[in-house]
């Protein structure tokens, strides 16, 4: 009886060897468990880049040696910030909800027209 030889999941070349070898060599199954991840990858990818360009665009509203300062929700917005995501939110004791970028966050103010942002004080991170 003639069994079907056994191919590379990747390039379909005729495998050697073990007979649970699924790739012939490393370079294919790198190959093929990067191809399965990339989808997940992308968006992970695309996701920390939104947070990172928040959290950039948070810490050039700060003036140098400041904690915080008063920010139009319209000067963020034009200048691409995603109010979508964040790292986490933080409520304070008045019940008033912060949301991070990281150690920069906003306070939406007077209906939200207004924001403070702050930054947060990261200690032995």
């Amino acid at each position: 009886m003639e069994t079907m030889p056994r191919l590379c999941l990747t390039c379909g070349k005729p495998l050697r060897g073990r007979l649970d070898k699924k790739f012939c060599d490393d370079a294919c199954r790198n190959t093929y468990n990067n191809q399965q991840n990339s989808d997940q990858n992308n968006y992970v990818r695309n996701v920390n880049h939104i947070l990172r360009k928040n959290r950039r665009l948070l810490e050039e509203q700060i003036p140098e040696g400041e904690e915080m300062k008063k920010v139009l929700w319209e000067k963020l917005a034009q200048a691409g910030f995603n109010f979508k995501y964040h790292t986490h939110q933080y409520q304070n004791q008045k019940g008033q909800t912060y949301h991070f970028s990281y150690e920069y966050g906003y306070l939406p103010l007077d209906g939200g027209e207004w924001l403070l942002v702050v930054k947060r004080k990261t200690e032995g991170v």
